[in-house]
This record gives structure tokens, sequence and C-alpha cells, in this order.
């Protein structure tokens, strides 16, 4: 579409920090908020999208949403119906918070970083809740991923989460009630007043987490805080895709005898006698097995 002088002159760039239906926060460079419609019914904006829009003033707020820019990098799932849906995007790490309680799930960790590794963003997982009990996290360690444990309620612990997200732009995600918002109401001084303010201007109404909201640490680090989940699935990949999310079955694969093994019941398979030898975790490739059945039943014909 052609601007017009008119239009060029009014626009300006800003950030999502906060999105909600048809309402955002946009923020510009000097952090200043707005909020702002949407123009026309196709423009969704997520949280950390960097936007175009136009100052007018209305019963909606600040503004008008105009643009989308190009994503570098986007977080998604599938949707109800079956549609790939982006959760948030322009990040560059993607941070999964696991506790002892609720139970771990680590194969939701696995799905996670499979994402991370597929959209081209660092992974780490952080073992919350050590007040409780400390998580054995040397599985994702021990295969390149930084980890750390920490508890909410223990500054000194905070210590190694903030260093962790510094210089990144970071997004928490994990199970509902692993404590990711009180690791970020410990990290960040007033932020419940904050929150409660992004919620109403967005649209949302309440500040549970139920929309992503992105905020700023002193360090220079960015995170966005998503809604926990009760389950996690990356959009329909390849087989081939799926395969290279798992890292450490980069090695052991040159050693198959098929080039297109899948590491289930072809011979000689690298993978296999990887995971027999103990070199690739059993849970790991049982994870990788279910999530292959997983994402055979989807049917890639319904996502977009």
């Amino acid at each position: 579409m052609t601007r017009t002088k008119s239009d060029t002159e009014t626009l300006r760039s800003g950030r999502i920090v906060a999105a909600h239906g048809r309402h955002a926060i946009v923020e510009d460079a000097d952090r200043k908020r707005y909020r702002c419609g949407m123009k026309g019914k196709r423009l969704r904006p997520v949280c950390a999208d960097e936007v175009r829009w136009r100052p007018h003033q209305s019963d909606i707020g600040d503004g008008i949403i105009t643009e989308v820019l190009p994503r570098r990098a986007q977080l998604s799932r599938p949707d109800n119906r079956g549609r790939s849906e982006v959760v948030a995007s322009n990040m560059s790490q993607i941070v999964v918070v696991v506790a002892p309680r609720p139970p771990a799930d680590l194969s939701l960790v696995d799905r996670y970083l499979v994402s991370a590794e597929l959209i081209g963003v660092a992974g780490a997982v952080v073992g919350n809740k050590n007040d409780i009990d400390a998580l054995d996290l040397r599985e994702f360690q021990n295969i390149g991923y930084r980890t750390v444990s920490v508890c909410a309620k223990q500054a000194d612990t905070l210590e190694l989460l903030v260093a962790l997200l510094a210089d990144h732009t970071s997004i928490l995600v994990g199970q509902s009630g692993v404590g990711k918002s009180s690791l970020l109401n410990a990290m960040i001084p007033g932020l419940d007043s904050r929150t409660q303010e992004l919620s109403t201007g967005s649209g949302e109404g309440r500040h549970t987490t139920t929309a992503s909201v992105l905020y700023h640490l002193s360090n220079g680090g960015e995170v966005i805080d998503s809604p926990g989940v009760r389950d996690y699935a990356p959009p329909p990949i390849s087989d081939r895709e799926l395969i290279a999310g798992f890292v450490e079955f980069g090695e052991p694969s040159t050693q198959c005898r098929f080039n297109d093994c899948r590491h289930l019941t072809e011979p000689d398979c690298g993978v296999k006698q990887s995971v027999t030898d103990g070199q690739i975790s059993q849970r790991r490739y049982n994870s990788y097995r279910q999530l292959l059945e997983r994402l055979a039943n989807l049917n890639p014909d319904s996502y977009s």
C-alpha cells in the first residue's frame, strides 16, 4: 500500500508491551506508553512486536496501529482450532520455568526447547522453589542449555536468574503455578502496580497473567511474562525439523545407516545406540518419540 505524505508525517514507531483482543499498549523509544486500537481486522500484533502507529484520540485510546514490522523470531503454538498462533515475537531467549510443585513436566520443557532450536534463539531452564526441593537439571545442562536453581523468596538466589536474563529479550514460559510472576515481582520493584496499569490499559481488566506482557530489567534485559500453560507443542513441523530440535541427536545421527533415519525401528541407528550406551537420556528419547507421534496426528493442512 502506498502511503501519502500526510500518512508518513504522522506515523510513529513503537513496540507492543501488552496486547489483548483489539487493543494494545505501544511503547515508544522514550518508554512512554499509548493505548492503541488496530487498523483493520487482520492486524494481530503480539507482545514485543515492532509496529507503526498513528496518533488518534478516540474512545479507543491514543492511536491506531497500522502495521506490524517483520518479526526476527516468533514463538508459536497450535490454537484450539488447529491453526498456528503466534504467542510473542522478537525474543532472543526462551526460559522455561519448572518447580517441584506442581510436579515438573520435563517433556513440556523439551517441547519448548525444541521451539527455541527451531526459531534460532537461546534456550534455558530455571528450577524455581528450591526451598521445597532443588530439581536436578543436569540433563539439560549436559546438552548445552544454561540452567539455574532459584527461589523467589530468597534474594541471593535471584542474582543467578538476573544474570541469565541480562542483555536478552527473554520470554518466561512454563506450567501454571511454577511461580513465574513471583520471580518477576521479586526482581522488579513495584511490578504489581505496573502490571495492573498495563492490564487495564490493554483492555484485559485484571492483573492475572492471561496475556503476555513485556517488562524492562535494570540490567538492560527484558522479560516477556507469558500465561502459564497445562500443555504446549510447537506447530506442525517435519520429522527432520523435530530431530534437529533435539540437539544431542546431531553427532550420533551421523552414524545412522540411513540418511533419512527417524531413529525408531531402523537398523544401525546411531541415536538409538547412544541411548543404549547412556550417552543420550532415555527420558529425552522417549519425549522425542511422543512428540513425533503427536505431530503425526496433526493435520498440517489445517494450519496457516
